[in-house]
């Protein structure tokens, strides 16, 4: 070491003291270094409280506080300080692991002590040429890159659990997907708790031993789990303080007004480093997040199956004036929905449409009866009021925010491929694309069965008809499809 060098401290941490000694012994042989000693992470952090250090030399497996969250806690409390890991389980994954964290070296045990003073005495040596401005600079920096991945991260979580949609199952998943990527898991689960009975069953699993993850760890992790649920907080479990746990583990509550409902669970394979509490926050920020979104879906199914119960006893009203109105509902339902699963139409468009078709003649509860039932012909002034169904069908659902979609659906169930339709004559790709389903289902429908004013088309007729009326009065590859569909069930 250069005669004109400061005496530098260095923190030499790892729960084997036979290590320890080694490195201490090494160390005080070039009397230049002040050397501190501490048997874990814990230890360590208590001393750098007390006492400045430059270099730091860690294991990365000890109890308490392992390296890696050590060297996280250290780049927090003072990025300018070295860090160099030491292990005897090295795997590519850590290593690269620790060099992003921000240690200046990583050496696998059995390692060279020769090789090591060398290091320290290099990254001393480097660390004596950096000027006060530019450790300042590089704490700043390192700060600044920890702030920005963090609050990076915290954004995705947000934005990720956005996109999932309104399904609660594509929630779980995303849940189980996301825990894995932003804390580096390699088993995930969310389980359900049921407090009458004090069980967790599985809603999702992600795991390489699946079978083993389900069968073995999750039971033998229940005592974790209620310590979880009893709390109504996130915790990090390791072997060294809970001997049931066989790896690193995270478990975060999954909670609906402080109700506990379910357990996220994130586990590391056993050769990995403990979680940190950065891991810690990540996954509590997920499991708020999507607790919040499951929340909402339950507040909204909720009230979207009220409404759908009152409207339902719209149409039941209608049933008792004219019987055939909710068996028709039904039945063009059951034959729109066939005919977009065979167009691939998306899940969303599908429940959307099973709303519109059930809905599609409510309008006809305003119809007086005299023309809504009546056995002959309408007169083109009955017709018109009865062509009205369709913008009073809109206007009963038009205060319902959340049957948006479905209402534009009805409005237009009866226009034109061909522009001679109502309510607005659209033509052609201006009538929504589900609109044009049910027109095709409803026209099948409405001729294959019996009406007061004529009897019922046979099946092979009506199919004619809509061949007939393809790309002028129905979509032709709706009604292509439409057919395939019968065929298929024929």
């Amino acid at each position: 070491m250069a005669e004109n060098m400061d005496k530098k401290t260095i923190l030499v941490v790892d729960d084997d003291i036979s290590t320890r000694k080694l490195i201490v012994d090494a160390l005080n042989q070039a009397e230049d270094y002040t050397i501190r000693e501490a048997e874990d992470g814990v230890k360590a952090l208590e001393t750098l409280q007390e006492t400045h250090c430059d270099l730091i030399i860690s294991d990365i497996n000890m109890p308490g506080m392992d390296g890696m969250e050590l060297l996280t806690r250290v780049r927090e409390i003072n990025p300018a300080i070295y860090v160099i890991m030491i292990t005897g389980y090295p795997t590519i994954g850590l290593s690269v692991s620790a060099m992003k964290t921000g240690a200046v070296d990583f050496l696998t045990k059995p390692f060279d002590i020769d090789d090591l003073t060398y290091k320290v005495d290099v990254y001393l040596r480097e660390q004596a040429i950096l000027t006060e401005d530019t450790i300042k600079q590089k704490m700043d920096s390192a700060k600044l890159t920890d702030k920005i991945r963090e609050l990076s991260t915290h954004s995705y979580i947000y934005d990720s659990l956005e996109k999932t949609g309104e399904s609660n199952e594509y929630i779980f998943q995303e849940m189980v997907d996301m825990a894995m990527k932003v804390a580096d898991g390699e088993s995930c689960s969310v389980l359900l708790y049921d407090e009458e009975s004090d069980e967790y069953y599985p809603q999702t699993i992600k795991s390489s031993t699946l079978k083993s993850y389900r069968e073995k760890i999750i039971p033998s992790l229940k005592a974790i789990f209620n310590e979880v649920v009893q709390k109504k907080e996130a915790l990090l479990f390791s072997s060294s303080d809970r001997p049931e746990v066989v790896s690193p583990v995270i478990c975060a509550p999954l909670k609906i007004r402080n109700n506990v409902f379910g357990i996220l669970s994130l586990s590391r394979r056993r050769s990995r480093v403990a979680f940190t509490e950065k891991d810690l926050n990540y996954i509590l920020t997920l499991a708020k997040r999507a607790s919040l979104n499951l929340e909402n879906n339950i507040l909204y199914e909720s009230i979207y199956a009220n409404l759908l119960d009152t409207f339902k006893s719209l149409i039941a009203s209608i049933q008792v004036r004219d019987h055939y109105t909710e068996e028709h509902s039904r039945r063009v339902m059951n034959l729109a929905v066939k005919t977009a699963e065979a167009m691939k139409c998306s899940r969303e468009d599908i429940e959307s449409l099973k709303v519109a078709c059930m809905l599609h003649d409510i309008g006809k509860i305003a119809i007086p009866d005299d023309t809504l039932l009546k056995p002959g012909k309408l007169t083109d002034e009955e017709y018109s009021v009865i062509k009205n169904h369709t913008v009073i069908g809109e206007n009963i659902l038009k205060p319902i925010v959340i049957l948006d979609a479905e209402r534009k659906i009805i409005r237009h169930h009866h226009e034109r491929w061909d522009g001679r339709g109502y309510p607005d004559g659209l033509s052609g790709h201006d009538i929504p694309f589900l609109s044009r389903i049910i027109s095709v289902a409803d026209s099948f429908d409405a001729m294959t069965n019996n009406r007061p004013y004529r009897n019922a088309m046979d099946t092979e007729e009506a199919l004619a008809e809509l061949k007939r009326n393809s790309d002028t009065q129905f979509d032709k590859s709706i009604v292509d499809s439409f057919l395939d569909t019968l065929k298929k069930k024929r």
